[in-house]
């Protein structure tokens, strides 16, 4: 079976100290990582997505940070294909579509941040072009987040987002529990 890894956007911004950390953010990371180091190890394809906002009234994720640099636990090496992307779907503006297009893998694994924009809607526009979306659950992170005057922890928002996308888009796994099958 051909399979490809994609990592979206886990990036300094989203850590404790960062411009808009997440709930969940190191364990989510550590979580990337392993799998990551998995999908090295076997020699399948890893695809790294970055977020770069360049508004001058970005609030994170902004060009000549350091919140804008991927995080260590799960940094490219040479030779992984590194996208920068400026939509939350990370197949719009990029060439994403093309290069799974040549890797065409049975199965896209997704990691990444956050589970309630990013992760989301790349997810859906990839279930929607056709492909098999294996969702690691525990290597994603969500915000805390508002609406309407009620405030939602970001556990929660995580864990809405990935019933979501496991009623329909993918198939929902922990980094072991797919490292084990």
């Amino acid at each position: 079976m051909t399979r490809a890894l994609l990592i979206i956007d886990i990036q300094n911004d989203y850590f404790p100290g960062g411009a808009y950390p997440l709930v969940g953010s190191d364990t989510a990371a550590e979580s990337a990582a392993r799998a990551l180091a998995a999908f090295r190890e076997s020699g399948d394809p890893v695809l790294h997505v970055q977020h770069i906002w360049d508004a001058p009234d970005a609030p994170f994720m902004r060009p000549g940070t350091a919140g804008v640099e991927i995080h260590a636990a799960v940094r490219p090496l040479d030779g992984e294909a590194v996208l920068q992307k400026a939509e939350p779907n990370a197949f719009l503006g990029t060439d994403l579509a093309e290069r799974l297009a040549g890797i065409a893998p049975d199965e896209l694994v997704v990691a990444g941040m956050m589970t309630s924009m990013c992760v989301d809607s790349t997810v859906r526009a990839a279930a929607e072009r056709g492909f098999s979306v294996r969702l690691l659950h525990d290597a994603c992170a969500a915000p805390d987040l508002e609406f309407g005057g009620t405030s939602v922890p970001g556990a929660a928002v995580h864990a809405a987002f990935i019933a979501a996308l496991a009623g329909g888009f993918a198939t929902a796994s922990s980094v072991d529990e797919y490292l084990a099958g």
